[in-house]
């Protein structure tokens, strides 16, 4: 006959017992852990100045190297640290490093949260236009024009205009744009008549800007595009941007001689909106992005884009949305922004 062998379960060899949680030995190790807030101390004090940095980015010098400038334009990326510390601070099991976070990330929420988790854009719009660096290596021209032409803008600015590159944009913009005006190595395709085009002196001894006065059917606007002088990186020199700063004071001051009540600029300014050196120009005009876009719209490089230094600012309209449009040949991004009047 079968027989049942039971064994008694406080007994040796009995059925294994449940294990506890393994959470309580863990905080009772942290607690019991006299070091915790006395490990990673520089941690910490990386994280708050990483805070103050990104605080009182305005007040870093420019003397040395235009470094104020420098950071700005790459202000944004400086919350990749933050998760880079919080690493080394749980491996270094530190409460301090990691309790210090808190300061950089509410300071870079403040910054850029809006930019990042809210999109602003809306539909709609009296006046569409885009700006493009359409590069004067680019190769393939025409498949640019393309893009240019189907994007269904009202006004359409362009940079980089070489001489053997311009005929391709104006024949293959014509249909669509029966109006344009081409000055140096910038110009502006348009829906609506244009008047009164002239250059804009932005003090480099050649034509990299130009005005115009578009008529559109709400009333004139007066379109500025510009393309300010290049910066560089060097280890000898720093960001050299002297030039740069010197056009963007001229370009300014002619916006602000601006007779017209309704302003676009449109162009590549080679800086970012969080760039000191180009508030002659930022502090009187409104960023489309950053009124109605989603997302930071960085525009270069394209290929992998880290900054916004293609930009469109308004004076006398409201932005109802900003964005970046597909990949051409060149190496920036075309932006796009619509507005009301």
């Amino acid at each position: 006959m079968a027989q049942a062998y039971t064994q008694e379960t406080d007994q040796p060899g009995g059925a294994p017992q449940r294990s506890g949680s393994k959470v309580a030995p863990l905080l009772d190790r942290l607690r019991n852990d006299r070091g915790i807030w006395r490990r990673g101390l520089v941690l910490a004090g990386i994280a708050v100045l990483l805070a103050l940095v990104m605080i009182f980015h305005a007040q870093i010098p420019n003397d040395v190297g235009n470094l104020g400038s420098l950071l700005e334009t790459f202000l944004p990326w400086l919350g990749l640290l933050i998760p880079v510390l919080l690493v080394l601070g749980l491996v270094r099991r530190s409460a301090s490093a990691v309790l210090a976070l808190v300061l950089p990330v509410a300071v870079w929420l403040n910054l850029f949260g809006g930019l990042m988790f809210f999109d602003k854009a809306g539909s709609g719009g009296d006046l569409s236009v885009v700006t493009h660096n359409v590069n004067a290596d680019n190769p393939d021209p025409q498949g640019t024009a393309d893009v240019l032409r189907t994007s269904g803008a009202d006004v359409v600015a362009l940079e980089e205009l070489t001489g053997d590159a311009a005929p391709v944009y104006e024949r293959a913009l014509k249909n669509a744009y029966p109006y344009h005006a081409v000055r140096g190595t910038v110009g502006v395709w348009s829906k609506y008549r244009l008047s009164g085009t002239e250059p804009v002196d932005i003090k480099l001894g050649w034509t990299r800007a130009l005005r115009t006065t578009v008529a559109a059917p709400q009333g004139e606007v007066g379109v500025y595009v510009a393309h300010l002088p290049s910066v560089r990186v060097r280890f000898n020199a720093g960001f050299t941007a002297g030039q740069r700063d010197a056009s963007a004071e001229a370009l300014g001051q002619a916006i602000a001689d601006e007779r017209l009540d309704r302003v676009v600029l449109l162009g590549d300014l080679n800086g970012t909106m969080n760039d000191r050196a180009l508030a002659p120009v930022t502090s009187q005009m409104r960023s489309a992005q950053g009124a109605a876009g989603d997302g930071f719209g960085f525009s270069w490089p394209a290929s992998f884009p880290m900054a916004r230094i293609d930009q469109i600012m308004v004076r006398g309209l409201d932005p109802v949305g900003a964005w970046t449009m597909k990949e051409t040949g060149s190496d920036h991004l075309p932006v796009s922004a619509s507005v009301d009047f």
